[in-house]
């Protein structure tokens, strides 16, 4: 007669089922051991990336800029370390960025940091990967940095705290404070400042001039039912010296333009200034700074001047009959006490 399975043997196969949950229960018991006595790695753990309790909430609840905290690769940027990358380390290059927005808040006097320096290439970059160093600098509008290139292993950026990094449009109509964004758009910012270091910019102007007209009220706000243009509420210009080469600029922050925007046209050097809230072009220009509201009636007054009409790319336009030059100068000491931030 056939056996059934359950008749054949019961001592033997009680014997192996026992063998079979003890080897499981060791490994069970080794798998538990093992988790909880092995040495972690703390080079990147937040432990050590913020030391200080109070710093851990300030940077859990600083704002990133709506996709800001940026910098530029392979730029290594120089200056007295306020933090020491060898045992500063982060995941991210914005969480580098961050820890330096951090001591750059406002609330506790000037910028105890105005630079950092990251490196995240993990292969590249070998036992130097996740380093953070944050620095501060002699002259923040003229950062101290290595010649850039696919050599450099690291990513830095600026950050500008509460009346700093504001550079001034000159022209015979006044002069427009620009307050920088480097955390937004690090490559644009970075192409200013190299014009500072210029004796001149000859060729740099506005050659464009709308009005807000009745479309847009003296905040900058869309009259309802108004048309979008023309005029379309803006000065255009451009920020390139004659005889300079111009290497376009990538795409970085796009905001929705708001009155005082200054954003490239494409990826420069052409340039505008908007005078009103544009939520119709969306985010689609790379915004690198903003006027200072108590300088948008020269702004205005720039876009009142004679001008003649003409069409570019099927588009009506308002052109300036005598261009407004411009230069890029560094602002004096105390000229943006009323500036509030970015």
């Amino acid at each position: 007669m056939p056996r059934r399975l359950n008749d054949g043997e019961p001592g033997r196969f009680t014997a192996t089922t026992l063998l079979v949950i003890g080897l499981i229960s060791c490994l069970i018991v080794y798998a538990v051991f093992s988790a909880v006595l092995r040495p972690q790695d703390h080079t990147l753990d937040s432990a050590v990336r913020i030391t200080d309790s109070q710093d851990q909430g300030r940077l859990a609840t600083a704002g990133d800029g709506g996709g800001c905290c940026r910098g530029v690769e392979n730029l290594e940027l120089w200056g007295p370390a306020v933090k020491w990358g060898t045992d500063f380390k982060f995941y991210s290059s914005e969480e580098c960025c961050k820890a330096c927005k951090v001591m750059c808040s406002g609330n506790d006097g000037p910028c105890l940091c105005d630079s950092w320096v990251f490196c995240g290439n993990k292969e590249a970059c070998g036992s130097k990967f996740g380093e953070c160093w944050l620095k501060k600098q002699k002259d923040v509008l003229v950062p101290d940095s290595q010649e850039g290139g696919q050599k450099v292993l690291w990513t830095s950026g600026l950050i500008f705290g509460q009346g700093e990094g504001i550079v001034g449009f000159e022209t015979e109509h006044g002069v427009l404070h620009v307050k920088l964004h480097p955390e937004c758009a690090p490559h644009s910012v970075y192409y200013i400042l190299s014009l500072l270091t210029l004796s001149h910019c000859a060729g740099c102007q506005f050659h464009r001039a709308e009005k807000r007209g009745s479309y847009w009220d003296s905040e900058g706000n869309h009259v309802n039912n108004a048309p979008y243009g023309p005029p379309y509420a803006m000065i255009q210009g451009i920020l390139q010296p004659e005889g300079d080469m111009f290497s376009p600029i990538p795409t970085e922050h796009c905001p929705t333009i708001s009155r005082g925007s200054v954003a490239w046209v494409g990826s420069g050097p052409e340039f505008f200034i908007s005078l009103a809230n544009h939520h119709e072009w969306k985010q689609s220009y790379t915004v690198f700074g903003s006027i200072l509201p108590e300088d948008m009636d020269i702004a205005e007054r720039i876009a009142g001047l004679s001008t003649r009409a003409d069409v570019w790319n099927s588009v009506n336009v308002s052109v300036l009959e005598k261009p407004v030059s411009l230069a890029v100068r560094r602002m004096k000491a105390g000229r943006e006490q009323g500036d509030t931030g970015s």
